[in-house]
């Protein structure tokens, strides 16, 4: 079958691995240097299809957007508006997307349609939609209250307090807010109501806006506050670290079957999931932190842990599948976000992984894993449209396992030539 990648028994891996783009980190800037004063040129940005469903949302507005040989993309800023007043823009299945872009044409004064994948409408909007509806924003959702397709009009801002918005979903309706508050001109304070997951997501998004000159206040995790008459200036040129997430897999990789060094990252990341590194220490792995990589060697034998994964929810899944081979039993838990991720993410594992022999308990936000005497063979993964599926049970094919992954090509959504990669790294 074409929409199959067989994976053969692989016994070790050794090499670097320059990581792609952070997808977070792509989205993050496209948008702000959209919104910015000035030309931006950014370098070494992902190529994926959640970047590209971004970018053709910003052409679609009309924003001046060129991508160069080299991969670097020039982009005009629009001083905070928008040329195109009116629009339909697509996003797929891409939430660093859809959530930033929803919240910044609320405030653009123009009448704008945003729809997605089947999956992007079943994932929630409710919350951010709600924080914008305090600032009297005229959105409405034109199919299942609380969900994708959404209808943006004109409306007069308004401010009367207190911006309060739910932090324990997604940390994505924050971002959204944070990056698209500035457009309005007004000092606004945003208000977390509940607990905030995703904390590192948040930072990644501060330390970006104060990239291009917008100084967030923070107060504890609770009170965020953005100075009136703020404006976005272009930093001239800014650089896209690797992908904190994607390194995962080639880490997880040299714990399983040899010697790898991943670039790309490290000391100075801004990205949570570089936190993976210190997850794989507690199993026993010997991790080496540099300047701008992590080097990683193999381990005889993984140990089992109990952790809290609301640091690194998406790094969490490859941890997942390193408990199939690790003593005793793996807790990871605070990852109820995984329910609202491309697919339910807890509901998948559990499933894929018990394919393979593992005895899984999963819970409202916690999954438990056992893994079996003897994981059997040439098990077929399905993968549910969702690129991390893919990636990490790849993973299980490095300790002489053959295994199928079912619909290969969803790893297009953040890493096109995964597996390219990965294959790279093995030693025959």
């Amino acid at each position: 079958m074409a929409n199959q990648k067989k994976l053969k028994a692989v016994q070790s891996v050794s090499g670097q691995v320059t990581l792609p783009g952070s997808k977070s980190i792509t989205n993050r800037i496209l948008l702000l240097s959209a919104m910015a004063d000035g030309i931006t040129t950014m370098i070494g940005p992902l190529v994926s299809d959640d970047t590209r469903h971004m970018i053709e949302a910003l052409v679609k507005l009309q924003v001046d957007l060129k991508q160069k040989d080299n991969g670097d993309i020039l982009i005009h800023g629009t001083r905070g508006s928008f040329k195109n007043k009116s629009a339909e823009i697509f996003l797929g299945n891409a939430g660093t997307a859809f959530r930033p872009l929803t919240a910044a044409l609320s405030f653009s004064n123009g009448q704008y349609t945003l729809s997605g994948s089947p999956r992007m409408h079943e994932r929630p909007i409710k919350d951010l939609v709600d924080a914008l509806l305090q600032l009297n924003v005229d959105i409405k959702y034109l199919n299942q209250d609380g969900y994708p397709p959404l209808n943006i009009s004109p409306s007069e801002i308004v401010i009367q307090g207190p911006i309060k918005i739910r932090g324990d979903i997604s940390s994505q309706f924050l971002t959204a807010l944070l990056m698209a508050i500035p457009l309005t001109k007004k000092e606004v304070v945003i208000e977390i109501v509940g607990d905030l997951i995703s904390k590192p997501y948040i930072d990644i998004t501060l330390n970006l806006m104060a990239r291009f000159g917008i100084h967030v206040k923070k107060i504890g995790w609770e009170n965020f506050i953005i100075p009136g008459s703020s404006k976005y200036v272009s930093p001239g040129e800014i650089f896209v670290e690797g992908d904190a997430s994607s390194a995962s897999y080639f880490l997880a990789a040299g714990a399983l079957a040899g010697d790898i060094e991943v670039k790309g990252i490290g000391k100075n990341s801004i990205q949570g999931d570089v936190k993976f590194a210190k997850a794989l220490e507690l199993m026993g792995a010997d991790i080496n932190i540099l300047e701008g990589s992590i080097q990683v060697s193999k381990v005889e034998t993984l140990q089992a842990i109990s952790l809290d994964c609301n640091h690194i929810p998406d790094a969490a899944m490859t941890l997942a599948v390193l408990a199939l081979f690790a003593k005793g039993a793996t807790k990871l838990f605070n990852i109820g976000s995984w329910r609202v991720k491309e697919t339910d993410r807890i509901k998948a594992m559990a499933t894929e992984l018990r394919k393979l022999g593992a005895a899984v308990i999963e819970g409202e936000d916690f999954i438990e894993i056992t893994p079996p005497l003897r994981i059997k063979e040439h098990v077929e993964i399905d993968t549910y449209d969702d690129h991390r599926i893919a990636m990490c049970f790849s993973l299980v094919s490095l300790k002489n396992i053959p295994i199928t992954i079912n619909d290969p090509a969803c790893v297009n959504k953040t890493f096109p030539t995964y597996f390219e990669v990965l294959e790279s790294i093995v030693k025959t």
